[in-house]
């Protein structure tokens, strides 16, 4: 018997959905915009598959939306600022990582934020985010061994990189202590809508 989606799981299905609904795009349309196969989607929709990052990036990048947006819950903002502990999390329990949404898209500033966790010896490797999205990534707890265009480097705690993100990226975590990192995602003009 297979366990039920997560909440944020549930949220992904949700948004596949409505943002598909709201452009009037096929499942085949929607598997040309995003690279992700129409039997990949229609699962994703059905709540039957966790996509792995790299599958939700071509995603949002193929519908021109942040990537915080396809874990928006649909509940009202509050009205003042409120953190409860609660924020949504995505776990990739093969690749041994976890994305904490620590804040949602914003349009009128144009970023979210992260913060990442790599377990000992894990990686994950990301699909090219659309035209215009630059990541900044800062090592808060371990050490993030990280590639783009070939070129590997390490970061240190502390230490942070700069990017534009519509290239394959690699990060790694070699040792065998936790790793954790801020990610800051901005999207240049244009490079997604708000919803």
């Amino acid at each position: 018997m297979a366990s039920p989606p997560t909440p944020v799981a549930v949220y992904v299905a949700d948004n596949v959905k409505r943002l598909r609904r709201e452009r009037a795009w096929s499942l085949d349309r929607a598997a040309v915009e995003t690279g992700v196969s129409k039997a990949m989607l229609g699962q994703i929709e059905r709540g039957e598959s966790s996509p792995t990052v790299s599958t939700l990036w071509k995603i949002a990048s193929g519908f021109r939306v942040s990537f915080s947006s396809l874990f928006d819950s649909g509940a009202p903002e509050p009205d003042a600022p409120k953190r409860d502990g609660r924020e949504p999390v995505w776990g990739e329990d093969s690749a041994g990582m976890q994305a904490r949404l620590l804040f949602p898209f914003d349009p009128l500033l144009g970023f979210e934020m992260f913060m990442i966790e790599l377990a000992p010896k894990a990686m994950s490797e990301s699909a090219p985010h659309a035209a215009g999205v630059v990541e900044h990534i800062v090592v808060v707890e371990g050490e993030l061994t990280f590639c783009l265009d070939g070129q590997w480097q390490t970061l240190k705690e502390g230490e942070g990189l700069r990017f534009f993100a519509d290239r394959p990226h690699t990060m790694r975590n070699e040792s065998d202590r936790r790793l954790r990192f801020h990610d800051v995602i901005h999207y240049l003009p244009g490079a997604a809508s708000g919803n």
